[in-house]
């Protein structure tokens, strides 16, 4: 089962980088490069435990729509989202917040199951695990510029 860890250091406050993350908006915003929108279960505002919410998005040229639904959350340092319908087998993304001086460094943990037995193993080595950790690493950088930019502006 491939993992796919990852660390930034923002220049914004613990609890700023916190909400933005759970941010349905922000989400959106952050993940321009897959068109995803939110069309099922909470579509707006912060994310919370319990709530669900259903993706839509395109990625390798197919619409998608994976629905996850938070299952852990503990403001302002950590919260769990869980793949419950989609098409992974499954899914577990934590993200992690920590203070660092007067910023904070985010964490992602992100694990997932291919489907599809063998020929989702054979994937994961030929492209998949690199496209979900670019995914990854760019959705956590548009996050870092919208925290940063949202202090100095």
């Amino acid at each position: 089962m491939p993992t796919i860890q990852h660390e930034i250091q923002i220049d914004a406050p613990i609890h700023a980088c916190f909400d933005l993350a759970r941010n349905v908006e922000a989400h959106v915003r952050s993940t321009a490069q897959t068109k995803e929108r939110a069309v099922g279960g909470v579509t707006s505002g912060l994310l919370k435990a319990g709530d669900t919410v259903t993706w839509e998005a395109v990625h390798f040229g197919i619409r998608q729509r994976p629905t996850a639904r938070i299952t852990e959350m503990n403001p302002p340092s950590e919260f769990t989202d869980v793949m419950v319908k989609g098409a992974f087998q499954s899914f577990t993304h934590h993200h992690k917040f920590f203070r660092n001086g007067e910023g904070t460094v985010m964490k992602d943990n992100f694990q997932y199951k291919s489907p599809l037995g063998l020929a989702g193993k054979i994937a994961d080595r030929l492209f998949l695990e690199k496209y979900m950790r670019n995914f990854i690493v760019t959705r956590a950088r548009e996050l870092k510029q919208m925290a940063e930019q949202n202090l100095s502006g």
